[in-house]
Order: C-alpha cells, then sequence, then structure tokens
C-alpha cells in the first residue's frame, strides 16, 4: 500500500528529490485508486506548487508549520499523552508492533511521528491499515483542522489521511479539541510557554520538540528507488 507511504513522506522536511518524482508519485496514488480522484487532484496541485516554489522557502514554512510550536506537531503521543507515564508504555508498545512488520527504528527515535507511522500502515493489508489508522484519526483530523485554519498547502495531505481512515473523525472531539489546544507562538515567551502547556486531547506538560526521524531519510532513499523502477 504505497499510498500510506507517499502521504507520509510527503509530511516530512522538504527536499527536492522527492518533489521531482511528482508525477510518479500521483501517478502512484492513481493506479492504487486508494484515494477518491477529488484527494488525488489536491495531492497533485500541492506537490505541482511545491516543486515549482524556492526550495529554501519550503523548507522554512515546513518549520514554521511543524516544528515551531505544539498545534502541528507530527508526533501523535503529543498531543494525546504529553509527557505522561502513559505515553512511555504506549511508545514502547508501537516500536514492538513496528517490529512486527520489519520496521525497526533506533532509541533516538520516536515511533509516534506521523510519517513512520504511515511508513508502517504501507505494510499492512488495506483493511488493518485503515482501521489503525482510524484508532489516530481524531488528532490527524484536529491538525488538519488547524492546517486548513492557517491556510497551510499541507492541510490537502492531512485531508486525504482522513479519507484513508476505516472510520470518520468525532467531529464533536475534534472541536472540544481544537478549542482547548494553543494557537501559534509569536515569541520565544510564548514559544516556551506553550511547550509547558497540557495538549488539547490530555495529559501532562511536554518537553520535546517535534523531529524528524532518521528511518525516514532510508524511506525517501527506497521510495525513490521504487519509484524508478516503476516507470
Amino acid at each position: 500500500m504505497q499510498t500510506f507511504k507517499a502521504l507520509g513522506l510527503l509530511l516530512t522536511y522538504p527536499e527536492g528529490s522527492l518533489y521531482r518524482a511528482s508525477g510518479e508519485i500521483v501517478d502512484l496514488l492513481r493506479a492504487e485508486a486508494l484515494l477518491p480522484g477529488e484527494s488525488i487532484d489536491a495531492i497533485d496541485s500541492f506537490l505541482s506548487k511545491q516543486k515549482g516554489r524556492d526550495l529554501l522557502e519550503a523548507q522554512e514554512e515546513y518549520v514554521g508549520t511543524f516544528d515551531r510550536g505544539r498545534a502541528h506537531c507530527l508526533h501523535l503521543f503529543e498531543h494525546i499523552h504529553g509527557e505522561s507515564r502513559d505515553r512511555g508504555s504506549a511508545m514502547v508498545d508501537l516500536s514492538e508492533t513496528y517490529a512486527s512488520k520489519g520496521l525497526y527504528i533506533n532509541n533516538n527515535e520516536l515511533p509516534d511521528y506521523l510519517p513512520l507511522f504511515m511508513e508502517y500502515l504501507s505494510r499492512c493489508p488495506f483493511a488493518e491499515a485503515s482501521a489503525l489508522l482510524g484508532e489516530a484519526i481524531d488528532v490527524i483530523a484536529m491538525v488538519g483542522a488547524k492546517l486548513r485554519k492557517a491556510d497551510s498547502p499541507y492541510a490537502v495531505v492531512f485531508a486525504a489521511l482522513e479519507k484513508l481512515s476505516a472510520v470518520k473523525p468525532d467531529g464533536k472531539r475534534v472541536k472540544e479539541a481544537l478549542a482547548a489546544s494553543p494557537g501559534d507562538p509569536e515569541t520565544f515567551a510564548q514559544l516556551d510557554e506553550q511547550w509547558r502547556e497540557a495538549e488539547a486531547f490530555g495529559g501532562d506538560p511536554a518537553a520535546e520538540a517535534c523531529n524528524s526521524c532518521d528511518s525516514l531519510v532510508h524511506s525517501k532513499r527506497e521510495f525513490e528507488k521504487w519509484l524508478e523502477v516503476s516507470q
């Protein structure tokens, strides 16, 4: 299910090599046909715009979107457990789940990183992947809603993730989480304060920023090789 991997990689730090393969990525999405046509068209438009932008500008926007504050953090458990003890055990469980599909990560990586989660889902049968995605869909929908509000181009990727989920987001829960979650910080003091606050879906105060994972670097390279072979 390369669609899951492709969408996950679109949420990693922008690199020219991935955008140069935008045509092949769209062809892949259309070939697997797991997404409705309008979602693929939106991804196609997203990739075309990103490909045409200055790469440094796209990279700066990515950092400002996903790394500057907690609102759009790509670590799923950040929005659920914060720094509570539950988060640690959940991390261990998720790492063991990944290992069952041959996806191993080192001790410096956090398994709740959304692109890494999507890499795992790509190794599962579609029904299983869709059901597992549904378990996190409320958090994904909340982040997606905030991205739409901020007019972020990445919102279309989150909308596509919702389409792949076996269940629809709980609208009421998402609205409550949106109301409770912090907005984008405007000063360094506000940024520090935001990382001390509890997250929208509950949990204790957190002190970790979003990070990309080394495994995703390998995943990008393997995906690019797969695209080359499939041409």
